[in-house]
């Protein structure tokens, strides 16, 4: 695929690179870059060639937010319409809610969650708005020094969208994602990293290497299917109210994964060599 918007690489171990691409904008999301988003992360990037995906921002910025400059409804909002609760919850993926109600950067974030495989942010520069909160459905963020990052919607008479009222006070707790929306602050890179949001901060020439050395280091010589359903118990199993609901979904997962890249796994350990697993992310087995 060529994209408007992006910048889409894979290296020889898998590691793909998807870099934001609109530089002389700083990167700010629009329509087109949520559409193109989506196509990476529901198709692109499952892909069995594709092991881990690092995401950055071409140029000084990571992503400077949504882009304001559309005219009409710079969301991209049908504003003729008015939908009730249960209407738009029965029908939000049909027309049409599903282009004129439905949140971009929740769709975006959405196909982020669901790739079974590592996805890591290398945030460069300024994250603000959906450029903070499409950050949010990555399992790790590293940051340069010179990031800086704001959920800056109460400055502009909005929510906060993304799904990040999800996936925020999980990451970082309740009482420090409500006082960063509150604020609506721009925090630098130490703010950051002190409040969780961020694994760690590198000097700008040494972020994207690092996190791609990252990416590398949990997916070579490991298994694709036992990192996919690791990460779905994970996200799941944290949210579900008993641990007997970890248990179930656990035991159909080992019992699955011990009859397929299991065995080799023990196999090379035994005999002391390096394993050579055979599973794929898309060919997951279903435990819930």
């Amino acid at each position: 695929m060529s994209y408007q918007t992006l910048d889409w690489t894979v290296d020889a171990d898998g590691v793909a690179t998807l870099t934001l691409n609109r530089p002389d904008q700083l990167n700010a999301f629009d329509l087109t870059m949520a559409g193109e988003l989506e196509q990476v992360f529901r198709a692109d990037a499952h892909a069995d060639d594709v092991r881990a995906v690092v995401v950055t921002g071409a140029g000084r910025a990571f992503c400077a937010g949504m882009d304001l400059s559309a005219e009409g409804n710079v969301f991209g909002l049908d504003e003729s319409l008015r939908p009730t609760v249960a209407e738009f919850r029965q029908s939000y993926d049909e027309a049409p809610y599903d282009s004129g109600v439905r949140d971009t950067g929740g769709k975006v974030t959405l196909a982020i969650h669901a790739l079974p495989k590592p996805v890591i942010a290398a945030i460069n520069g300024p994250a603000v708005g959906i450029g903070a909160t499409m950050t949010l459905a990555m399992d790790l963020r590293l940051a340069s020094t010179k990031a800086r990052i704001g959920f800056v919607f109460g400055r502009l008479g909005i929510v906060p969208e993304a799904a990040s009222t999800w996936f925020l006070p999980r990451i970082v707790g309740v009482q420090q994602a409500l006082e960063w929306i509150y604020s609506a602050d721009i925090l630098d890179a130490e703010a950051a990293l002190a409040g969780r949001l961020v694994r760690s901060l590198h000097e700008p020439d040494e972020l994207v290497p690092a996190a791609q050395e990252l990416a590398r280091s949990f997916v070579v010589g490991r298994s694709a299917t036992a990192l996919g359903l690791a990460k779905r118990l994970v996200y799941r199993n944290s949210a579900a109210a008993e641990p007997l609901e970890a248990h179930l979904s656990d035991s159909l997962a080992m019992y699955w994964s011990s009859l397929g890249d299991g065995k080799e796994g023990v196999a090379a350990f035994l005999e002391k060599r390096a394993p050579e697993f055979t599973g794929r992310a898309s060919d997951l087995p279903d435990v819930f």
